[in-house]
This record gives structure tokens, C-alpha cells and sequence, in this order.
């Protein structure tokens, strides 16, 4: 999804690229002439961690795109996956959010929060993914309002079911066939971005839910 979402503000945006899999984003960067990469372990953020984003002094967008799901029952899930959850879908979020707020605050720019269905709804075997996506959610909304003298907007978007490689784990804990025809494509997630961040002036999308259009799915 982030490769997507690369790829969409691509024409119009310088990009710094933040992932974990080096190889991954020197290959989306060698698609696109104004993007460089930046590897980052979310979970556990250092101080070296964030030295790439150093001498940031202005900052357009930011999108938060990165995130893990681990099911269970909550009597078979322990500790350390709802740490590990939090960590990466949250404290991650959070933290690199409050580290480039000067910059973002420069620019009068535009923080992109990709959530989930699953921080509107909790389903069963979903509890330290959807408690993490409702306090993703929770957030989002405390930013809009802290941030908004500041001219900073907040933009959080729920997608449904999207064609991932994280997907494919996801039915594979589910036990369940993967079936791409009835999930979102990347792009139209992508699409969802690039419409919160060009609308005119005059207009704050706050949130954007887009469902796959094959039906309801979890």
C-alpha cells in the first residue's frame, strides 16, 4: 500500500520513503526520480533511527501507512503481541508524528493516518489490532484539534479489506482462501489520499471510509 501511495503522489511530491526492507524501497525509489529512501525499524524507534529525517525543515505530508496484525482470542493473545501491536501501529505513529510537528507546522501541512475498518468496528479474534486501530483513530482526532491553529490537517482513512501482502497473512491466520478479486487495490486507497490532500483550500477531509465494492468483508 505504501508503494502505492509512493507511486500516486509521485508526480507531485518530493518523497522520503520509510520502511524496514531497504531492497524494497531501492526498488520503488528507482521507479520514481524524486524519491529517496529511508530504512527505519518502527518497533522500538532509536535515536539513529530518526536520523533521517533530520534537517527537515519543512514538511509537506505526512502518511502514516505501516502496520501488523497478529489474531487470536484475547485468552490466547499475551502480552507482548499487544506490545508489539501498540508499538508499531501506535507509539511508531505517534512518536515520528511529534518529531516532525515543527516542520509540519512550517509548511501548514497534511498528516494521511491509514486505519482500518477495525477502528470503527472490533470483531472477535481481532482485539490487539482493532484496540489498536481505535486508539490510531483516538489520535488522529486529539491532532486535528491540537494542530488545527497551527493550520496542520489530520486525514484518517479507512479501507477495507486491501490486496497485501499483509492480507495474505491475515487469511492465512484466518484460515481462510485469498480471494483479490474481493478486496480493494492498493491504488484506490492510494486515490483516497491523493483526494484528502488536494482538496481545495476551503475544505478539510477530515475522514474517508472506502469499502470494496464485491461486498461487506470484515
Amino acid at each position: 500500500m505504501g508503494a502505492a501511495i509512493a507511486r500516486t503522489l509521485a508526480p507531485t511530491h518530493a518523497l522520503l520513503l520509510g520502511g524496514r526492507d531497504r531492497a524494497a524501497l531501492d526498488r520503488v525509489c528507482a521507479e520514481l526520480p524524486d524519491a529517496r529512501p529511508w530504512a527505519v525499524e518502527l518497533s522500538g524507534l532509536a535515536p539513529s533511527d530518526v536520523a533521517g529525517i533530520e534537517g527537515l525543515d519543512r514538511l509537506d505530508l505526512l502518511v502514516h501507512s505501516a502496520g501488523i496484525a497478529r489474531l487470536g482470542h484475547l485468552a490466547d493473545t499475551p502480552a507482548e503481541v499487544w506490545r508489539t501491536t501498540f508499538e508499531i501501529n501506535v507509539v511508531a505513529v505517534a512518536e515520528l508524528t511529534r518529531l516532525l510537528l515543527p516542520a509540519l507546522r512550517a509548511a501548514r501541512g497534511h498528516v494521511v493516518l491509514i486505519n482500518s475498518g477495525s477502528g470503527l468496528r472490533a470483531n472477535a479474534d481481532w482485539g490487539s489490532y482493532a484496540a489498536s486501530k481505535f486508539a490510531l483513530r483516538a489520535f488522529a482526532d486529539v491532532l486535528r484539534e491540537e494542530e488545527h491553529p497551527n493550520g496542520v490537517r489530520v486525514t484518517t482513512i479507512y479501507p477495507g479489506r486491501v490486496d497485501t501482502d499483509m492480507q495474505r497473512d491475515v487469511r492465512v491466520q484466518e484460515g481462510g482462501p485469498y480471494q483479490p478479486e474481493r478486496y480493494l487495490d492498493p491504488d484506490s486507497v492510494a486515490r483516497g489520499v491523493l483526494a484528502a490532500v488536494t482538496a481545495t483550500p476551503d475544505a478539510h477531509v477530515t475522514e474517508i471510509t472506502v469499502r470494496p465494492a464485491a461486498g461487506p468483508t470484515r
